[in-house]
């Protein structure tokens, strides 16, 4: 068996335990990455970046700013746009990169992730943040496991 192989029925269900009766989106965030980090194998940051805009109650988003997250320290603001996890906001769709070096204006907040999942967090029919994996390794991330990272993006999206 692969070492790498997530049970993502059991890691959505305790995603939405989490949610279950919670009115704000920080404890609920922060249990997720550090619940992700726990689970995934071969990763090195998990967290999330939240869209200005909605820290500030409204109006377009013009950056994603650093939300809860486990790993190393992370870049605190990302332009709309820019790099993996603003392209994916921009775009309002999951980017999975094998080589995060040969994705143009990658933003290197890490020198040693390699690969990089970013899916995005919606509200209102608008993208409000995204959440973002990095691995060391080369390719870590399958379809499974986006379908996965999908099914706990759409759980957290209750809290909006």
């Amino acid at each position: 068996m692969d070492a790498r192989v997530t049970d993502w029925n059991m890691v959505e269900r305790q995603v939405r335990e989490f949610v279950q009766g919670e009115t704000r989106w920080l404890p609920a965030l922060s249990n997720v990455s550090a619940l992700l980090a726990e689970t995934l194998t071969d990763v090195n940051w998990v967290g999330f970046y939240v869209a200005d805009a909605l820290l500030a109650s409204g109006g377009s988003a013009t950056e994603l700013v650093l939300g809860p997250f486990q790993g190393k320290v992370a870049c605190v603001r990302i332009p709309w746009g820019r790099g993996v996890c603003g392209t994916a906001a921009e775009r309002d769709q999951t980017l999975r990169v094998d080589n995060v070096h040969n994705f143009p204006g990658h933003i290197a907040c890490d020198s040693a992730s390699r690969s990089e999942i970013v899916v995005p967090l919606h509200a209102n029919g608008r993208v409000i943040g995204v959440l973002d994996v990095d691995s060391p390794c080369l390719a870590r991330f399958c379809e499974e496991d986006q379908r996965g990272l999908e099914a706990c993006a759409a759980v957290l999206e209750a809290l909006w």
